[in-house]
């Protein structure tokens, strides 16, 4: 670990930390320079446990001890400021820790994650991190196998995403599809059914599919507007809905989600 305490914000190593709250700007750069955030000592230890590799840390210095331990075997710089110049160059305070750039890891190939698994979640088009944050959650928690995601859906490896799934979309094994007829001839050929969950009048409510659910079965989930796309929906086996009452005609996808995966446990 090595300590390089900083008092102005010129250091162009600081670069990775500038501007956070600029959603399109960090849309810019992650993807390009091969960086996510991750932001709390405990979504470090995530990143960390997963394999994941650290370019920086920035802290300040009332958290150094816990990361000594943390990032033991790692040589780093963390960058140590006061508790002002860390919210001047981040745009927040910093009361979690610390904020580490990290490299990202090479997303497998999607054939190799459904080799083996039984019950996964395809996230289609869905762009608020907040959501696809919270639907990683419930993957872990409830025992699903891995997520797929659509080029146009919202970046997992976000902070904000990364902090609301308290760090399970760096445990939970995930990747980028392909367009809908390679994708469901990936799902078809390792043994999946697609079950969409929308709104459909032959839909099958989601208690009676899950009493006679196939061995694998691939949970699709759709943008928070239009839900699923055509290409979704006729490349989907089935159309699964979720029954609701008072007028409600659906779940936050998110929610959606975790009822799904809670009912097709196993």
């Amino acid at each position: 670990m090595q300590i390089r305490e900083f008092e102005t914000l010129d250091d162009p190593a600081l670069d990775d930390y500038a501007r956070l709250t600029d959603v399109a700007l960090r849309r810019a750069i992650e993807p390009e320079g091969g960086l996510y955030l991750a932001e709390s000592l405990t979504v470090i230890g995530r990143a960390l446990a997963a394999g994941h590799q650290p370019r920086s840390v920035l802290t300040s210095a009332r958290w150094l001890p816990e990361l000594e331990a943390l990032l033991a075997g790692h040589d780093v710089p963390v960058y140590v400021g006061t508790p002002a110049l860390l919210e001047e160059l981040t745009g927040f305070h910093l009361h979690r820790g610390a904020l580490a750039s990290m490299h990202r890891p090479q997303l497998p190939d999607p054939a190799e994650l459904l080799r083996g698994a039984r019950r996964v979640v395809v996230i289609e088009n869905v762009v608020d991190h907040t959501n696809i944050g919270a639907i990683f959650r419930s993957v872990a928690g409830l025992g699903a196998d891995a997520v797929f995601v659509t080029a146009d859906a919202a970046d997992p490896l976000y902070r904000r995403s990364v902090r609301v799934s308290m760090g399970t979309v760096l445990q939970v094994p995930w990747t980028r599809l392909p367009e809908w007829d390679a994708a469901r001839t990936l799902f078809t050929d390792a043994g999946f059914q697609l079950a969409a969950l929308a709104l459909a009048d032959d839909a099958v409510g989601l208690r009676e599919y899950a009493a006679s659910a196939p061995e694998r079965v691939a949970v699709v989930v759709g943008s928070e507007g239009d839900g699923l796309s055509r290409r979704a929906l006729a490349a989907a086996d089935t159309v699964v809905t979720i029954p609701m009452g008072h007028g409600v005609d659906s779940l936050n996808v998110a929610a959606a989600a975790a009822v799904a995966l809670y009912a097709l446990q196993v």
